[in-house]
């Protein structure tokens, strides 16, 4: 007996222990859904904190299919205007508050809402012993104020006497305020005496059943999202009340009550609190306080679900168990409180509540980075590839209609003019590291070339091919290597370029760019920050560089500027001889004496070239080069930041300023180019060439692959390819993958196995044609997508706009490669 009462109490033990992992298991599961959703739902049920928050729980679990629309409050108080009553709109909410400033002449900045902690009590206990009318079915302002009257005559809470004073009161016009500027010219100062009357007048008679003009005109609407109803909250004292009149009305559909609302917007809920005098400022704050909770995204979807008027009590209490109290003599209720930049979760807001200093439960932590499906392997052969032309074929038409867009046009610009110079740039470079085989003029047609093969046919347009600095290196050593083995540079080149297509086509058969999915964010971020640190010395090198070739001159005296002189002498008699052999004939005559030169009258350019030398401080002294070329390269950069800036400022309309702010880069180039041209100084210039030719004489556009270098170089060669592969598979692909996070929301997904193909592709045409190799260019393709991002149109005063991804297009590079195409075949 006792062996089986033991047994028995092993299997309870372990039923037990049994039920309490899974009772664990199952609040860690709410714990992560918790924290990676924002739905109230969700929070609430996790969270057993009172019997209001299980009633709202379970209100808030039905019907959950249609979201809740964005609420527009809006609280008007009732003034007295000589004998005249009137409604005059006093504050307003979308998601934030706006108060109208004393004086009455323009709205207050964004803030958040400050209450009173009383001012909460007053309002709960108004809904407890007010009318509330859930679903009401009205029509028009006038019906709903009846329903409202007659429901308190039969509750006994109003005297039938008093039917036509609060109808006669609530029916008066509504005056809004509109935003105006600080600054108001002289004919509106003029006008506005001349106008006060009539806007008194046309205020003073009864609410209108339609929305006037000036609802329909308020370019407040763009404020609001579309969908978005209204809630009106109507606060106020009179003579003829002993006790508050209160009332809460939430209405069957959303209507349109003719002036009540500043803008034309559909209204759901009516708040009335009309009380005895004496008590306006009470009033005031307990209007503030259902208005700032009408917007609050809990209680607003209680609003719309509540079923009785516990429903609505329960929603304030959850609010209450999430206020926290300031304390009275340590803060200034003055004081505003700017609007975050990002608003905090529910999850966020249930971990402060406490008043603890730790970390929120819904605080985001560091997350391992993530991929899409685009790196899965595949385990066949081209699997990758033909997903990624299987994923982007639904897609390609719209990367054409989608770039006649005027963020495009500002995009085009931008990354024509940022190839270009680095086409320059690099080609220059390029000449220099291999004796003119490649310069300026294949940087062109290379560019022109990649640029139009990728945008066409690659799986992610936004990424910019481009020469880079890896690439530089290599093509430097290359070409010390084979001048040093006596090896033909280009021939060599050929090979290695083919070979590095080879192997590029073997990655992307065998789905090896899945291998990128192992990159940490880390390894993304410091490969990004070292590209640009690069491109940054580099600038502050050449503007270093500009100093030392035209130093200012510190040690200029106005009273020695005699003593300042540059004089041209004349060489040695023995390579005067050997020059007088050399030198150029000017074309009247057929032979030039050098010794018989009067060098003393020479110019610069004459001396030089005549084989003379300059004398004197004040040969290389240019004056204001330097510091002309320090002002275009500060002043192109901070008028940049300033008009990307410039969409946040409050001059001109919005679309003035998201246009400026889109051509931001174009016009301070535009603009700093002007004012070198109009100064005329000779800055420092990128040099272009006048004639479609390879830079190095002798040389054609084709490079054989046989006839100048031993057989077994072809084979050698597959090892420095090797190299070339690895170098351009890493940069290709931690490149792409910092273009296709998934915070930059592109729709159209990517293509890695797809872009590698081509980039190989190109590899060996490029080879082929004795033009430099390219591969995506990080920095290039960060500032693309920066140009493409695209934001909500519509965001509450206060709050920062939505950002809703990027314009993923192949017209934007399509063009910009067609511009230099043009660029190349328009050349003198």
């Amino acid at each position: 007996d006792d062996t089986m009462d033991w047994k028995r109490k092993k299997v309870t033990i372990w039923k037990r222990l049994y039920v309490l992992v899974e009772f664990f298991c199952k609040i860690l599961g709410s714990f992560k859904a918790n924290t990676n959703s924002n739905n109230v739902k969700n929070i609430l049920s996790f969270r057993e904190v009172s019997p209001a928050a299980e009633r709202l729980r379970y209100i808030l679990s039905e019907d959950d299919d249609m979201p809740t629309p964005t609420l527009f409050t809006e609280m008007d108080t009732l003034q007295r205007e000589g004998d005249e009553l009137e409604w005059k709109e006093s504050a307003r909410w979308v998601k934030f508050e706006e108060k109208v400033e004393e004086g009455g002449e323009r709205w207050s900045k964004p803030h958040v809402s400050t209450l009173s902690l009383h001012s909460l009590f007053e309002l709960r206990t108004c809904l407890q012993t007010g009318t509330v009318l859930l679903d009401l079915d009205g029509y028009s302002l006038p019906q709903i104020v009846d329903d409202i009257i007659e429901r308190q005559i039969e509750e006994g809470m109003i005297s039938p006497d008093l039917r036509e004073k609060i109808s006669f009161v609530l029916l008066r016009k509504h005056r809004h305020q509109t935003k105006k500027p600080i600054h108001r010219s002289l004919a509106d100062i003029g006008k506005s005496s001349s106008s006060t009357s009539h806007a008194q007048s046309r205020s003073m008679n009864d609410i209108a059943d339609t929305p006037s003009t000036d609802q329909l005109k308020n370019k407040f609407m763009k404020k609001i999202p579309r969908d978005a109803e209204a809630s009106n909250v109507l606060v106020g004292e009179v003579d003829f009340l002993n006790k508050p009149f209160v009332a809460f009305v939430r209405l069957a559909q959303a209507t349109t009550l003719g002036g009540l609302t500043e803008v034309p917007v559909p209204t759901r809920f009516l708040f009335i609190l009309l009380g005895p005098q004496g008590k306006a400022k009470s009033y005031n704050e307990i209007g503030r306080a259902i208005a700032t909770l009408m917007v609050d995204d809990l209680f607003s979807d209680v609003a719309y679900k509540a079923r009785d008027r516990e429903d609505l009590i329960a929603g304030i209490d959850e609010f209450l168990d999430e206020v926290i109290v300031l304390p009275p003599g340590e803060w200034d209720p003055k004081i505003r409180i700017e609007p975050p930049k990002k608003v905090p979760s529910l999850g966020q807001m249930n971990g402060t509540a406490g008043g603890g200093g730790g970390l929120a439960e819904d605080e985001e932590m560091p997350v391992q980075h993530e991929l899409g499906e685009e790196l899965a392997f595949t385990g066949r052969f081209c699997g990758g590839l033909y997903l990624d032309i299987k994923r982007k074929l639904p897609w390609f038409p719209s990367d054409f209609y989608e770039g006649f867009h005027i963020q495009s046009i500002s995009a085009v610009l931008f990354i024509y003019l940022g190839c270009i110079t680095n086409a320059i740039t690099f080609g220059g470079l390029l000449g220099d590291a291999t004796d003119n085989y490649q310069g300026v003029m294949e940087s062109f047609l290379g560019t022109a070339l990649a640029g139009s093969v990728f945008c066409f046919f690659g799986g992610q347009p936004l990424i910019i091919l481009s020469s880079t600095g890896p690439i530089l290196i290599f093509e430097k050593l290359l070409f010390e290597f084979s001048k040093n083995n006596s090896i033909d540079y280009m021939e060599l080149r050929l090979w290695i370029g083919m070979h590095s297509c080879l192997q590029c086509f073997i990655l992307v058969a065998t789905d090896a760019s899945y291998i990128i999915k192992y990159m940490t964010r880390f390894t993304e971020e410091g490969f990004s920050s070292l590209i640009s640190f690069i491109f940054i010395s580099d600038a502050i090198k050449k503007m270093v560089g500009a100093f030392k070739y035209y130093p200012i001159n510190t040690d200029f005296k106005p009273d020695y500027v005699t003593t300042y002189k540059c004089e041209c002498l004349a060489p040695d008699p023995m390579a005067a001889m050997i020059f007088n052999g050399l030198a150029p004939m000017p074309d009247n005559s057929s032979s030039l004496n050098v010794t018989a030169l009067d060098w003393s009258q020479l110019s610069k350019k004459e001396c030089v070239k005549y084989g003379g030398s300059l004398v004197g401080k004040s040969c290389k002294y240019v004056p204001d080069l330097a510091l002309m070329s320090f002002i275009l390269f500060f002043g192109t950069y901070s008028m940049t930041v300033s008009l990307k800036k410039f969409k946040f400022s409050r001059y001109f309309p919005t679309k003035l300023r998201k246009l400026i702010s889109d051509f931001s880069i174009f016009m301070s180039i535009m603009t700093f180019v002007g004012l070198d041209m109009l100064m005329g100084l000779k800055t420092p210039k990128l040099i272009v060439p006048t004639e479609f030719k390879p830079t190095r004489p002798g040389r054609g556009w084709l490079v054989m692959p046989f006839g100048k270098n031993p057989w077994w170089v072809y084979l050698a060669s597959f090892v420095p390819a090797l190299l070339v592969t690895i170098l351009i598979f890493m940069d290709q692909q931690i490149s792409a993958v910092i273009v296709n996070r998934k915070e930059n929301k592109l729709k159209k997904g990517c293509g890695y196995h797809l872009d590698l193909f081509w980039v190989g592709v190109l590899m060996a045409t490029c080879s082929f044609l004795g033009l430099p190799w390219y591969v995506a260019a990080t920095v290039i393709s960060i500032a693309h997508i920066d140009s493409l991002k695209m934001e909500s149109e519509s965001s509450a005063p206060g709050e920062q706009p939505q950002f809703l991804g990027v314009r993923s297009v192949h017209s934007s590079i399509k063009t910009k490669s067609l511009e230099i195409k043009r660029k190349v075949q328009f050349v003198k």
